[in-house]
């Protein structure tokens, strides 16, 4: 039939066949298309997630069955296990997926901008800013946990302001955002050792313990604020996502595709700060989940630009596996998920430093 019309010289549409799923809008005015291998990739991702969530919830110093646990999500069981799932477990794990997504996506977010594996929250510094924030509060206020987060919040906006203000006027590409991002981070870090040392021994405890990173001792307050926060932001920076793959492509494919490229990037840059902000809040800074989760979840999924769902899902299964191997692993020792993850993350930043260079070599 093509050849018949070719001959006849009439124009012919030639298409590529791409597996995945088209979603759409009732009256079609918004349409997405999911490629099948994220879309395997993310199911297989839930799987895990419900695994690990399903063994959090009924192994411990106190089992329980699947049963005793449904019975307890569902306010039909009032006894020992209500307890337990409801009121020691459930919050905690709740608390991991949220600031485990959170802190994912805003890592996604970042490393999109700077076009740099680098940029995360952790890395550039504006987790470092949320600590000085809540250091500030443990050491020289004495404040109650509600505003140590709160402190926290304003710390990591303060410095993601800071940062905005040292690019002001040059624009925020990746390599500067990126140098400029490690410099504060230094400068900060200098600033908590200081606070440290002018602390009494029983805040620096407390501020050293907060500054691991835990996921101990959260109760519903904490889970309920982190999902507030999530609840808004993701949603938004869901919403962003095409905007930003198109800045990915760069600056004049953007303009040409219709992007406000700067307001594009201010925006999102917020999202990204406000994510890795009220995480740390709820938990203190826990390394790495911003950096490695996007980078596991672009080669799981072959996604060419931020894969932002599934670095969620990919975030939330990395923090609360570590927080399960945390618990169950090393147990009775009282072991904080940032040790952990510390851990994991390191191994992950040297095969990343090698891996590049090898690139930049070739």
């Amino acid at each position: 039939m093509s050849d018949a019309r070719e001959a006849a010289g009439a124009p012919v549409t030639r298409s590529r066949v791409v597996t995945g799923m088209i979603l759409r809008t009732r009256r079609g005015g918004l349409s997405i298309r999911v490629p099948g291998r994220a879309l395997a990739v993310t199911a297989v991702l839930l799987a895990a997630l419900v695994v690990v969530m399903g063994i959090t919830l009924t192994t411990g110093d106190y089992e329980l069955s699947v049963g005793e646990v449904l019975r307890a999500v569902t306010g039909n069981d009032a006894g020992a296990a209500d307890f337990i799932v409801n009121t020691l477990r459930m919050p905690r794990l709740l608390t991991a997926l949220c600031v485990g997504a959170a802190l994912a996506v805003s890592g996604a977010i970042l490393q999109s901008l700077t076009a740099n594996a680098l940029g995360s929250p952790d890395i550039i510094g504006f987790t470092n800013g949320s600590a000085v924030g809540a250091l500030v509060v443990i050491i020289v206020l004495h404040g109650s946990m509600t505003q140590i987060a709160v402190g926290a919040l304003i710390g990591g906006l303060a410095t993601a302001l800071v940062v905005y203000l040292l690019m002001l006027g040059r624009g925020l590409q990746g390599f500067r955002l990126v140098v400029i991002g490690i410099g504060v981070s230094a400068l900060l870090l200098a600033v908590n050792s200081y606070l440290i040392t002018r602390a009494t021994f029983q805040e620096a405890l407390e501020a050293q313990a907060w500054l691991i990173g835990s996921l101990g001792n959260r109760g519903w307050q904490h889970a309920n604020a982190i999902l507030v926060a999530v609840a808004v932001l993701l949603p938004l920076a869901f919403v962003l996502s095409r905007r930003l793959t198109m800045v990915e492509m760069g600056d004049a494919t953007a303009v040409a595709l219709g992007v406000r490229v700067t307001g594009a990037r201010t925006a999102l840059l917020l999202i990204s700060v406000a994510l890795a902000s009220f995480a740390t809040a709820v938990t203190g800074p826990i390394a790495f989940i911003a950096l490695a989760a996007p980078q596991l979840a672009r080669r799981l999924t072959g996604a060419p630009g931020p894969a932002l769902a599934s670095s969620a899902l990919t975030g939330a299964l990395l923090l609360t596996a570590s927080d399960l191997a945390a618990q169950r692993v090393f147990s009775p020792a009282l072991l904080p998920v940032g040790t952990a993850t510390g851990t994991i993350g390191g191994l992950y930043l040297i095969w990343l430093l090698v891996t590049e260079s090898r690139k930049s070599r070739a």
